[in-house]
């Protein structure tokens, strides 16, 4: 049986390094009890030299350049973050395609560039409100899949993680109805077997993100059948995120 996989996506959160490492600390200690879950931290880049990964808990970054070095200002390589024993980078986050005009182009060279580091992507996909007004959400999710998987071989799909994050439920309270989203996530299986073969669907795991808190996690585990969340913003709360664990497993 496959582990589940939790993953607190800290974002530009907190500002302190003290309240970080305290944040961290809390939450593995209290993490070394549920042995059957891949639990994953991914804080800023600044405060990953600083935290501590072990058996019970991993580390990842929120984001990478598709370059392993050079004259880019400002950027971090893949390379770099595998180099402070961080195993897991997410990619495609709809607030990097938002805010930074990240298109499905660069998540394509980003995912390749964490692959070729030998680091597992975290690869987010989701829709926006509109778009799933406009009943578009399967052409939105089919087109970035295909796109940012473009020239990834089945062979590298056992590092590969996908994120349904549907746009409008991030940050929101406003969770996707569990059963919407099991709907999402076969359709996602179905574009992989398509686009690949029934084994890459099959292996694949694919994880559930959008205000996902203690309340919640356990319908996207337990009747949507995901294989585990990217939690936001109620990762930021130790005990919450303790729960949010608790309750998924």
């Amino acid at each position: 049986m496959k582990r589940q996989i939790i993953i607190a996506n800290w974002k530009c959160n907190p500002i302190a390094a003290k309240e970080a490492k305290e944040l961290f600390d809390s939450v593995k200690e209290k993490a070394k009890r549920f042995k059957e879950a891949e639990i994953i931290i991914c804080p800023p880049f600044i405060y990953l030299s600083s935290l501590k990964a072990d058996k019970s808990i991993k580390l990842g970054a929120q984001n990478c350049f598709w370059e392993d070095k050079g004259a880019y200002t400002g950027e971090v390589s893949a390379l770099m973050v595998k180099d402070l024993k961080t195993e897991y980078v997410i990619s495609g986050h709809s607030e990097r395609r938002k805010y930074f005009n990240e298109t499905d182009g660069i998540v394509n060279k980003k995912l390749k560039a964490i692959l070729n580091a030998g680091l597992i992507p975290v690869f987010c996909i989701g829709e926006t409100q509109e778009e799933r007004y406009n009943n578009q959400t399967e052409d939105i999710l089919k087109k970035q899949i295909s796109l940012g998987l473009e020239g990834i071989s089945a062979n590298k799909f056992p590092l590969l993680i996908i994120a349904y994050e549907p746009i409008w439920a991030i940050g929101t309270g406003n969770p996707c109805d569990a059963k919407e989203a099991q709907k999402m996530r076969l359709f996602i299986k179905d574009v992989l077997e398509k686009n690949y073969n029934s084994n890459t669907a099959e292996e694949t795991m694919i994880l559930y993100g959008g205000s996902v808190n203690s309340e919640n996690s356990s319908l996207y585990i337990k009747q949507a059948g995901f294989n585990g969340l990217l939690v936001g913003g109620a990762s930021l709360n130790a005990e919450e995120f303790i729960k949010i664990i608790k309750q998924a497993l």
